[in-house]
């Protein structure tokens, strides 16, 4: 690899990196904090069983912002402009926090969670809460009752979270397995 190659995939790392601090928050201090208190806590369970605690605590989380993140644009009175400014918010912040969660699991599984791998994950769960957090735009389009975007959206965020938790325990299982069974394999010797 030539001396620009390396320079430019550094750039395009520390560029990654600044993206998903500045402007996501994404503070992997943290994220190592959780997974040291989870593994200290529950020292007896494999990562699996930790990455469900983490999954069941976060759909809670995500169960009051999904609901809370459409509650503005219910309210009469408010500017278009106010209420688009609460669902990018509310958005961003549900990104955080799952953004958090796959990249905890990652950690469980003891995966590098400054690894460039991680991006592709990371770009796949801003996709999918941005999916999950336009649910309650659907029920406008079917022109339902405004008072069902709630509840859409609750469940809509936790179906979410349930999803990128699942998601990210059988790649980082199958990954480890397959890992694993590399390291497991004997040299031939001739």
């Amino acid at each position: 690899m030539s001396d620009q190659e390396k320079s430019s995939k550094e750039l395009q790392s520390q560029l990654t990196d600044d993206f998903f601090y500045f402007f996501l928050r994404l503070r992997k201090e943290r994220i190592r904090k959780v997974v040291q208190r989870v593994r200290a806590q529950y020292p007896d369970e494999s990562p699996e069983q930790l990455s469900r605690r983490l999954i069941s605590s976060q759909s809670v989380l995500s169960f009051l912002g999904g609901s809370i993140l459409h509650l503005p644009m219910l309210l009469p009175g408010i500017g278009q402009a106010w209420k688009l400014l609460g669902f990018v918010g509310g958005t961003s912040v549900l990104t955080r926090m799952h953004l958090h969660l796959i990249l905890e699991i990652a950690l469980l599984f003891g995966k590098d969670i400054d690894d460039r791998a991680r991006v592709p994950e990371m770009t796949a769960v801003v996709a999918a809460v941005g999916v999950g957090a336009s649910m309650p735009f659907l029920v406008g389009l079917l022109e339902w009752n405004p008072l069902y975007a709630l509840p859409s959206a609750a469940l809509s965020s936790v179906t979410v979270t349930q999803l990128i938790g699942e998601s990210a325990i059988r790649l980082y299982c199958s990954a480890s397995e397959v890992s694993g069974d590399a390291t497991a394999i004997e040299p031939v010797t001739i």
